[in-house]
């Protein structure tokens, strides 16, 4: 534990196998503090241009669970599960927020993908954010704002592998290194009653 805001998750003696080494994740807890959080997610509940995408499994189309967007530098395009979002220009006050975590991780970004999970109903199923454009080693910088929600890992290999986090209200999640290639990430619906949360994922596009 490097403090107490901070988790180092290869301390947890109990996962031993040799593949944990390609899970790198530092945990950032009131990255940005509860009163700032709460007024950014009033504001990009408000102000973002949300939508909600279809996506096509078994030959049949279904609404994707979660509203989402794209922001980011000029004709940074992006695609996923069959869908490919074109980005909006930046605001004032995502560049502030990529400006923050730049300084942090000594990262740049170009670009973001917004998800707004408006109850336990939405999700996002097990994925990797391993698409070509985001190069061999992407490195994701997750802000979160609003609710609570369970965030869960997996193994590709091992799946009986899986640590689970509760990411909360201002938290940053930054995932480098192999991450991407050996592990998989989802959050999973919930029946209890939970507050809308919105994630900010901010990414390098090549």
């Amino acid at each position: 534990m490097n403090s107490n805001n901070q988790l180092d998750l290869f301390d947890n003696k109990n996962h031993t196998s040799p593949l944990q080494q390609y899970l790198e994740i530092e945990y950032i807890r009131d990255f940005i503090n509860n009163n700032e959080s709460d007024a950014l997610f009033d504001s990009l509940k408000k102000n973002i241009e949300w939508k909600q995408d279809f996506i096509k499994m078994f030959g049949k189309s279904h609404l994707i669970p979660r509203l989402t967007a794209w922001y980011g530098d000029e004709k940074k395009t992006y695609t996923y599960s069959g869908i490919t979002m074109t980005s909006l220009p930046w605001t004032k006050e995502l560049i502030a927020v990529k400006s923050k975590i730049e300084v942090y991780s000594k990262i740049k970004f170009n670009s973001v993908l917004l998800n707004f999970y408006r109850s336990g109903s939405d999700s996002v199923s097990w994925h990797s954010d391993d698409e070509k454009e985001l190069g061999e080693e992407p490195i994701i910088g997750s802000l979160s704002f609003g609710g609570i929600r369970r965030f869960r890992l997996r193994n590709k290999e091992d799946k009986k592998q899986i640590h689970t986090y509760e990411l909360e209200n201002g938290s940053l999640l930054l995932m480098k290194g192999k991450t991407q290639k050996y592990w998989e990430h989802e959050i999973p619906k919930t029946k209890k009653k939970v507050s809308g949360r919105i994630n900010l994922t901010f990414r390098f596009i090549i």
